[in-house]
């Protein structure tokens, strides 16, 4: 799995470009893990290059979510495959995970933080 990271104006996204399964589950762990101890709460991990997730994929990103909302921010998918997207509906986790159709549709549903 190959992860990057772009930080916005005031909100972090993570892309994702592979599968997320059980043996890429930590990589993406120590991502979302840096990016929430530097205190970037406001996530958007950007799925369009995300072929397939596993149940180890799903624990990551509702571990991630759980910890982002103790943080006072939030997880938000983008660009989620019909593959994949059949799997968070299965799973019920499409009724947990906002997802947007794409990258700037997800940032911009994060209100602009107040200065």
């Amino acid at each position: 799995m190959e992860i990057t990271v772009d930080q916005q104006t005031h909100v972090t996204v993570v892309g994702l470009a592979g599968s997320l399964d059980a043996f890429t589950a930590d990589a993406l762990v120590s991502a979302m893990g840096a990016q929430l101890r530097a205190g970037n709460t406001r996530l958007v991990a950007a799925f369009a290059g995300v072929d397939y997730t596993s149940s180890a994929g799903l624990r990551v990103l509702l571990g991630t979510l759980k910890d982002a909302r103790q943080r006072g921010g939030d997880l938000r998918l983008a660009g989620v495959q019909e593959r994949v997207q059949r799997v968070l509906d299965l799973s019920g986790f499409s009724r947990i995970l906002k997802c947007y159709p794409d990258v700037p549709s997800a940032v911009a549903s994060f209100p602009a933080q107040q200065s």
